[in-house]
């Protein structure tokens, strides 16, 4: 497989390096700032011997290099800075999208494209349109990792590994996610029979924010360790074929009674991209609020014409 990374920032680089140890393919690092992508990629490069890795890595920012590509992972663009909602970042990085999705349908437009760019699910229905709206073939990485953070969280608050626990995550790559406690278990036993309702809401207010606690605590940037593994996870079931079920925004077309936007929901991902979404019969009250958190994505979009 022929991996093309576009944007050498932290999560970008830190992909490449996740790729190249799974050996799971080869990899074009891009990006427009000159000599960046070049000297992280021969970084990683020089690291390769010492960790057996045998896939090759490029640095560049010609996009002529992404040629043939049998996935595109967008990472480009700027991260929020504290006080910045992911909403705040549209303008500024539309015109980043743009300008990347033009080269990549220039030089891949058959490629599978994962969008990580934020904020997500705008950007991801952006990449839909302008790719040709291939919805099994454009899609947004996010719900697997806000499922990673409330599976962490989970962890730390119940002293369980994490290992044991079972959920999942729907909903914008935001504060109107939804993580589905009705399908939440620990060792098998269900969550609202550990956790007090207080307790529990304690929970799910801080995985909403989790993302704004790294960015407040970092000061500068945001978070890049767990967004690269959450893309990992995506690119591993596309080369492996796994038809692995992976929360990611996905163009919606009638599913849970959402259509006309990209928002986190379970889907089956194999070499083909996007094979299936999966509808769950959810509880009103979770449906209820995966709708709502549509409703106010496509709240976004109307309000950028987008």
């Amino acid at each position: 497989m022929k991996i093309s990374i576009i944007g050498a920032g932290n999560v970008g680089a830190t992909l490449a390096d996740r790729v190249l140890r799974e050996r799971i393919g080869d990899v074009v690092l891009l990006d427009l700032v000159r000599d960046l992508a070049r000297g992280k990629a021969l970084d990683i490069s020089d690291a390769a011997p010492l960790l057996g890795c045998e896939n090759s890595i490029v640095g560049t920012a010609d996009y002529e290099n992404i040629s043939n590509s049998d996935v595109v992972v967008i990472t480009a663009g700027f991260p929020r800075k504290p006080g910045m909602s992911r909403e705040d970042l549209i303008s500024k990085n539309r015109n980043v999208v743009e300008a990347v999705l033009t080269g990549v349908k220039r030089f891949s437009p058959d490629a599978i494209v994962v969008v990580v760019t934020n904020p997500l699910d705008i950007m991801t229905f952006l990449a839909y349109e302008f790719m040709g709206r291939k919805r099994n073939r454009v899609f947004g990485m996010a719900g697997n990792l806000d499922t990673a953070r409330f599976k962490a969280i989970l962890s730390e608050e119940l002293g369980a590994p994490a290992g044991s626990i079972e959920t999942f995550v729907l909903g914008s790559h935001g504060d109107t996610m939804v993580p589905l406690v009705s399908r939440t278990t620990v060792s098998g036993k269900p969550l609202k029979e550990i956790l007090k309702a207080e307790a529990l809401k304690k929970i799910l207010e801080r995985t909403k924010k989790r993302g704004g606690e790294i960015v407040a605590l970092l000061k500068s940037g945001s978070a890049y360790f767990s967004p690269s593994a959450a893309c990992l996870e995506i690119l591993k079931a596309i080369v492996n074929d796994e038809k692995k079920t992976i929360v990611c925004s996905s163009f919606m077309q009638g599913e849970y009674g959402i259509k006309g936007c990209a928002i986190g929901v379970p889907a089956r991902i194999g070499k083909g991209g996007i094979e299936e979404i999966i509808e769950w019969d959810l509880p009103e009250e979770e449906l209820c609020e995966l709708q709502n958190s549509a409703k106010q994505v496509k709240d976004v979009l109307n309000q950028y014409a987008l």
